[in-house]
């Protein structure tokens, strides 16, 4: 073969596989989109034909007619939720980081307290509900506090793994050319640990948004936990969807805008499959 009719080769292989790559993301990009919808139209034509009412299992067409008849009365209730699930959250990531670099820094420190935290862990949050509203009252703070207890430990835990994952032999490299403590946390631990940070947050929002919808089911005049009790009550099933399907876009949203922030600040290295 020439020089020439190589180089063709070569040229058509690299476009063969650029062309089978754009494929394969385009056939991942549209296999959750695919699923949902199958998972709808399912859904939705399934009830009639079980001969189901609306009061046993609406269906989505009618979920989505009540999310656009009653958007004011959702907002306003998605909007407090968001508010505890968010403040609730941010609490959690900041505290959690902190007490893990605690943990990893001092030996007393996670002699003390880690023990505690696994303690902690394993109360039932639901059984605590009530003594928050007794102690912080009825309004914001439970719902917040609760939001806090349920993220709080998954940041710990993965920050604290991630501290530890490093190799000792980079950070012995990096001493021996002469960096002190700070540089080579900046440097070296904290790029290190950041994907397992990161998983930790995107582990923690979720449970967030489980926290602040339980805290409304217990004492609540507001939010969507409120809310989806109070149509329960009232025997409104479509309404008490809706919210459900809001509870659970919060949940995904917040994990999306955490994993947009993670591909932003963590160097993305390629799974090993």
């Amino acid at each position: 073969m020439t020089h020439t009719e190589i180089s063709d080769q070569k040229h058509q292989e690299r476009r063969q596989r650029r062309k089978r790559r754009n494929v394969r993301l385009l056939v991942e990009s549209l296999a959750a989109p695919t699923v949902a919808i199958i998972v709808l139209a399912l859904w939705q034509f399934g009830v009639p034909l079980l001969g189901l009412s609306a009061f046993i299992l609406p269906t989505p067409l009618q979920i989505v007619e009540r999310i656009g008849t009653d958007y004011r009365l959702l907002l306003n209730n998605t909007l407090v939720t968001l508010v505890e699930t968010l403040a609730g959250f941010a609490i959690a990531a900041v505290g959690g980081v902190i007490t893990a670099f605690a943990i990893f820094y001092s030996r007393l420190f996670e002699r003390a307290v880690y023990p505690l935290l696994v303690a902690m862990q394993t109360i039932p949050k639901v059984a605590l509900a009530p003594l928050l509203v007794l102690y912080l009252g009825y309004d914001f703070a439970p719902k917040c506090f609760l939001a806090f207890l349920l993220a709080y430990f998954p940041v710990v835990i993965a920050t604290v793994v991630g501290l530890k994952a490093l190799d000792k032999g980079m950070v012995d490299l990096v001493r021996s050319m002469g960096a002190n403590e700070w540089q080579t946390f900046i440097k070296i631990r904290l790029p290190a640990a950041l994907p397992n940070i990161f998983g930790g947050l995107k582990v923690a929002v979720s449970l967030a948004v489980i926290g602040a919808v339980i805290g409304e089911y217990v004492a609540a005049e507001r939010g969507l936990g409120y809310l989806q009790l109070q149509a329960s009550s009232q025997f409104d099933t479509t309404l008490s969807f809706a919210s459900l399907i809001i509870i659970a876009a919060i949940g995904v949203v917040t994990f999306w805008a955490i994993e947009l922030v993670e591909r932003r600040a963590v160097f993305q290295r390629e799974a090993a499959k």
